[in-house]
């Protein structure tokens, strides 16, 4: 019997979470080793108050598009028991956070059927919705690009901070394994994790495989000092394995 593609390999998956364990459960498929060490962590938002009053003002009808970037987003919703009026328009980022919104029993309204970023999301941006206001919940530490692009597009776009991100120490175990060289790959899934990666693991071996999900991610990657080799054609998990299976099988 043919070796699968990716025997042998030792990947690490920097988070955890159904996220963490289907990635793990698609590379064993291709014969890798995942290790999972989740380097983020998602926690409750400072800003309670600000949020408090953002999801108050969103179930009262004052918000003509809401815009979700993540899923972690709509674990807020859900916690919060957030009502979106059917008067407000849901905007998602991305398949992956439109089935979460579908799932915890939200609609959608428009997904990008490109690009699912949020240059992407601005970029197909409805030429008829331009006007209005448009509520963003996102991480603490979100870039201004979604907010910034709204508003050159005309619209009054509301940032407030949904949950935050905080980094997760590896064990001794992980770091003395990525160190040796023992790690095939390294999985880079965010911004937030390439920034964790780095502060924890850099220098990284030049043997170790870095793969990026996506062109954003890669940008985010380089700009915390990685060395790129792989990048994912889209933002899915699975597209992040395909990447790795392609470069092994070459």
């Amino acid at each position: 019997m043919a070796a699968k593609p990716l025997e042998g390999w030792r990947v690490l998956v920097p988070r955890g979470g159904k996220w963490g364990d289907g990635v793990a459960a698609t590379l064993r498929s291709f014969g890798a080793i995942p290790v999972i060490a989740p380097m983020i962590n998602f926690a409750s938002t400072d800003d309670t108050a600000g949020l408090a009053n953002a999801f108050h003002e969103l179930a009262d009808g004052q918000f003509e598009w809401l815009v979700v970037t993540s899923a972690t987003t709509v674990d807020v919703f859900v916690g919060h028991r957030v009502t979106i009026p059917p008067t407000t328009r849901v905007a998602a980022v991305g398949e992956t956070t439109a089935a979460a919104l579908t799932l915890a029993g939200y609609r959608v309204d428009f997904i990008p059927s490109g690009d699912n970023s949020a240059r992407g999301l601005v970029k197909e941006w409805p030429d008829s919705a331009v006007s209005g206001r448009v509520l963003i919940p996102q991480s603490d530490i979100a870039e201004p690009t979604l907010v910034d692009g709204m508003r050159k597009r005309g619209l009054d776009a509301q940032f407030v901070a949904a949950y935050r991100t905080v980094g997760v120490p590896v064990s001794d175990a992980v770091r003395a394994d990525v160190a040796s060289g023992r790690m095939t790959a390294i999985l880079v899934s965010s911004g937030s994790v390439a920034r964790q990666i780095a502060a924890q693991l850099a220098p990284l071996p030049e043997a170790t495989v870095v793969a990026t999900i996506g062109p954003r991610t890669a940008f985010d990657a380089r700009a915390a000092g990685l060395r790129v080799d792989l990048i994912a054609e889209d933002r899915s998990a699975d597209s992040l394995v395909q990447a790795l299976v392609e470069h092994a099988s070459r």
